[in-house]
């Protein structure tokens, strides 16, 4: 009996750890597209990406998670953030092909987690 009541709490315990294995959501409810819409929102995002400007809140959160997004695919995203994600990058990757490059040598300079993160971005 006593093993049984160690065992459900060590289960217990690997569930609310893995469900806590997730960014926050705080910030789900941003609209991705009024930000591509607007060339200076966009400009001042990229910017915080690349540390070359001042950042908002969020995309402080969102540079502090790009390199571990990129190297897993981003795996601990919502569902939400993963729409964002993909949505952002595909866009700077056809409008704005030259910050994409800065963006992706920034994260990924030895070219590492390219193939898989183009693949994740296309699904």
């Amino acid at each position: 009996m006593k093993s049984t009541l160690q065992l459900i709490f060590v289960i217990q315990i690997i569930i609310v750890v893995c469900l806590g294995q997730k960014y926050t959501t705080r910030y789900d409810n941003i609209n991705i597209d009024e930000i591509l819409s607007n060339k200076r929102v966009l400009n001042n995002y990229v910017k915080c990406i690349l540390d070359e400007g001042p950042c908002t809140a969020e995309g402080r959160e969102l540079r502090a998670h790009i390199p571990e997004a990129l190297q897993t695919n981003c795996a601990k995203c919502s569902d939400s953030q993963k729409r964002f994600v993909k949505k952002g990058a595909n866009f700077l990757k056809t409008k704005s092909p030259i910050e994409w490059s800065r963006i992706s040598r920034k994260f990924d300079p030895e070219r590492k987690y390219v193939a898989q993160f183009n693949e994740f971005l296309n699904t």
